[in-house]
């Protein structure tokens, strides 16, 4: 397992105006694949320089190369087609475009287009600093592959979600795998599905609240993430993001993490887990108490969704708070989601996006005087 680092990212940033542009002309057909892939790759280069300006020892691409932080993996995946005119996603206040993921045939990772991607990022990072990768969990790969207008097409290759889960699961061990030939030695789950279970959505587009599916999708949830994470090298750490939303500063779930502690915090066979905190939205700290021993929490107390500063000492107490659940030393701090989960961002500026990042890492140095310890 890689060092535990006391300040962290989730992953995403704000797209650049540059980005955005070569984007939406590539969208109107005025530019090449060739033309959009330099202008990305010349953000991703000035946003790695950034990220180390500001400390950052664990540095990401910032997802510009995606629209969306999960659906471009999904399409990535061979046998995953891209859909344009699906059901989107209510938010607090806000839908979602319309865009899925559905088969058109047997899954597989072959060529995943995400290893191009990082060996990219990994030939411009430093010496000293770490390259990650963050993709969506399997288990949400599972449920956007058995949401309602998927599920017919799915079930025409993997007649039982078994045969699903285990097709998910292959995939993602030959990407993943992929990736660490290519030097990657910490992959990061981005994970919506417990956030829905907490709010009671057990379907993926809506509020259902029946207890027992609920408590079967809590265990098909967790067997899908363990299942992709089986034989992977142990030199490798696995983290994973649980997440309730994050469009356009919006949410779509609220709610405590007590109703899936278990099996989330003390079966699901990951290193580290980044949790969303920033508000009451995401009740107490006790469920910190079911997180297996030797694992360690990434405490998401900075929000990400506004520019505003938080009070610093509000912040370490809350630290501190925690730490009477998991100690201190399996403890750091993080902003609690991306800056963009999808390539419109949330409603903050950049100025103010690298301002959180600095304040991360300036209670970290108090809190922990930026140790790194043995996870």
């Amino acid at each position: 397992m890689t060092e535990l680092l006391r300040y962290d990212i989730v992953g995403s940033f704000l797209r650049p105006e540059a980005l955005k542009k070569a984007r939406a002309q590539f969208e109107q057909g005025t530019i090449d694949q060739e033309a959009l892939s330099k202008a990305e790759d010349e953000e991703i280069k000035q946003l790695i320089t950034k990220q180390v300006e500001n400390g950052l020892q664990s540095i990401t691409d910032g997802e510009f190369r995606r629209s969306w932080w999960h659906l471009d993996f999904f399409w990535g995946l061979n046998g995953v087609e891209a859909i344009k005119d699906a059901g989107g996603f209510e938010f607090e206040n806000v839908q979602s475009r319309f865009e899925t993921a559905r088969l058109s045939n047997y899954i597989s990772g072959e060529n995943h287009p995400f290893v191009e991607h990082y060996k990219f990022l990994k030939a411009h990072t430093p010496e000293g600093i770490e390259a990650r990768q963050t993709v969506p969990a399997p288990a949400r790969l599972f449920s956007e592959l058995t949401r309602k207008e998927n599920l017919e097409a799915t079930r025409k290759f993997y007649s039982t979600d078994d045969e699903l889960i285990d097709a998910i699961a292959e995939a993602y061990q030959t990407v993943i795998q992929d990736l660490y030939d290519e030097g990657l030695r910490t992959i990061q789950f981005d994970d919506t599905t417990w956030g829905r279970l907490v709010g009671d959505q057990t379907e993926i587009n809506g509020k259902n609240g029946d207890a027992k599916e609920k408590e079967r999708l809590k265990e098909v949830f967790v067997k899908a993430n363990n299942k992709a994470i089986e034989g992977l090298p142990e030199d490798l750490t696995v983290q994973t993001h649980v997440c309730r939303g994050n469009y356009r500063s919006t949410w779509f779930a609220e709610g405590a993490y007590d109703s899936v502690a278990s099996p989330l915090f003390d079966r699901e066979n990951v290193d580290n887990y980044l949790l969303e905190y920033d508000t009451d939205r995401s009740g107490g700290f006790e469920p910190l108490a079911h997180v297996s021993e030797g694992k360690n929490v990434v405490l998401g107390l900075i929000t990400s969704k506004d520019g505003q500063l938080e009070d610093r000492d509000e912040v370490i107490a809350r630290i501190k708070e925690a730490s009477q659940y998991i100690p201190l030393e399996n403890l750091a701090l993080s902003t609690q989601c991306g800056f963009a989960s999808t390539e419109e961002g949330n409603n903050l500026t950049e100025e103010a996006q690298w301002a959180k990042i600095r304040l991360v890492k300036s209670i970290a140095e108090e809190v922990w005087n930026t140790e790194k310890v043995e996870g």
